[in-house]
């Protein structure tokens, strides 16, 4: 008896995850050709309203309660957003069950979720990265940045929530970080990884892969700084551009060549079906680019920035990665076009945040404009309120960069929240004035 032939195209799918990253997903999905239906869980105030979604009061680490509604709403597709759910293993589950799902298993997963395991996968693929140091506790860890005597970047060893990084710029801001993660800010750390410091411009490049091929999408580049100028703390992104001209289409394909395939056949010989994003976040150096971390999942806001600019192909290629046949996808079609976003985050970010503040709009979404939301809640009545972090995500598209961020500016003055912040001056590096 013949196998059913594969599905081309997912009518029902599932995205996991309730940050601006699944909004943007969902939003995407639920505009792709064949879909009649998207389910996000748990899913945030945007989602809420979304045409054509349907959103579930249902945790991210519920993995229950995630199986069973794949069962009960007869889900085509999952795409799981965050890295948590991934490195805890929900793909696993899910595809024991047999549903198709795009996000590594746990055992991909490792690429995010153990900066020691990430960096000898690099070293073991061929990949170029910083020369590092792996530490396992607080004496070894400053054995080693006694034995460099020089300042190092200090990374958590596992998933911190984008926050377990220093580039320490003194040998006692090292110090301090080491003790900090061994302290337990960052979770139950055992251990971390020590870096050189290298210096450059960073992108991030996203591949979807189906364990054997990979389709790569527009370089992308945010802005992790808080402050105007790339000044303050580090944050999640308060703004980003794609595609980045740092990288054109022949540097695009020299990282593919470099970076990309080189992992995927690592991962390969370690036995690893990797489905899902490969997200190399890299530094152009003088001498090429290096790899700073490898994250499982689409960044964010990256994911904002580029989900307006890819084709109605975009449910079936996930799929087909998901399914392990990239090569029988529709080539996914991306417009031409520069896509610019700008973060809105709560007062007190990226520290002590005020949460529960009403949000006001009068944005409306159209194919150039978007807004997504992130940490948005939404009451009885339907009234939206902060509630986390980063709080909105405008995007706008147009053809060149001034443009692009004229019309993301234009469309934020047009939200309102007590204590909105935002930098001005997201996208300095391509635009004119």
């Amino acid at each position: 008896m013949n196998a059913p032939a594969p599905l081309l195209s997912p009518a029902h799918v599932l995205v996991v995850g309730g940050g601006g990253r699944e909004n943007a997903l969902a939003w995407a999905l639920a505009r792709s050709s064949g879909v009649e239906g998207v389910w996000v869980a748990p899913g945030n105030g945007g989602t809420a309203e979304l045409a054509g979604c349907t959103q579930l009061a249902i945790a991210e680490t519920d993995h229950a309660a995630l199986l069973a509604t794949c069962q009960a709403q007869h889900i085509d597709l999952v795409v799981v957003g965050p890295e948590a759910p991934l490195a805890a293993g929900l793909a696993d589950t899910l595809r024991a069950a047999g549903f198709a799902v795009f996000g590594p298993g746990a055992d991909g997963a490792q690429l995010e979720a153990s900066k020691q395991w990430a960096k000898a996968l690099m070293v073991e693929a061929g990949v170029p990265t910083a020369g590092f140091w792996k530490a396992n506790s607080r004496e070894e860890a400053h054995a080693a940045l006694d034995a460099q005597g020089k300042p190092l970047v200090v990374k958590a060893d596992g998933l911190a929530a984008g926050k377990g990084v220093t580039v320490a710029e003194t040998l006692e801001e090292a110090r301090a970080a080491i003790d900090e993660i061994f302290e337990g800010r960052f979770g139950n750390e055992a251990s971390l990884v020590l870096e050189e410091r290298t210096h450059g411009p960073e992108v991030s490049v996203f591949a979807l892969s189906d364990g054997e091929r990979m389709v790569l999408l527009p370089p992308a580049q945010d802005h992790k700084r808080i402050g105007e100028g790339d000044t303050g703390p580090n944050t999640g992104g308060m703004g980003a551009y794609a595609p980045a001209p740092l990288l054109d289409q022949a540097g695009l394909e020299h990282v593919r060549q470099l970076v990309l395939e080189p992992t995927l056949k690592a991962l390969r010989n370690r036995g690893i079906n990797y489905r899902g994003v490969i997200y190399a976040g890299l530094m152009l150096t003088e001498s090429g680019p290096s790899v700073i971390e490898f994250n499982c999942r689409f960044g964010d806001p990256e994911c904002e920035t580029l989900m307006p600019l890819l084709g109605p192909e975009l449910a079936a290629v996930l799929l087909a990665c998901a399914q392990g046949r990239l090569d029988q996808a529709p080539a996914l079609s991306i417009a031409p076009r520069c896509s610019a976003c700008v973060i809105a985050a709560a007062e007190g970010y990226p520290g002590e945040i005020r949460k529960g503040d009403r949000i006001s709009s009068q944005l409306i979404s159209s194919d150039a404009l978007q807004l997504f939301h992130a940490g948005t809640r939404r009451d009885e009545h339907g009234d939206c309120f902060s509630s986390g972090g980063r709080v909105l995500a405008v995007v706008a598209q147009a053809d060149d960069f001034d443009a692009a961020f004229e019309g993301a500016y234009a469309g934020l003055a047009q939200v309102h929240f007590e204590g909105m912040t935002y930098r001005r001056d997201i996208g300095h590096q391509v635009r004119s004035n």
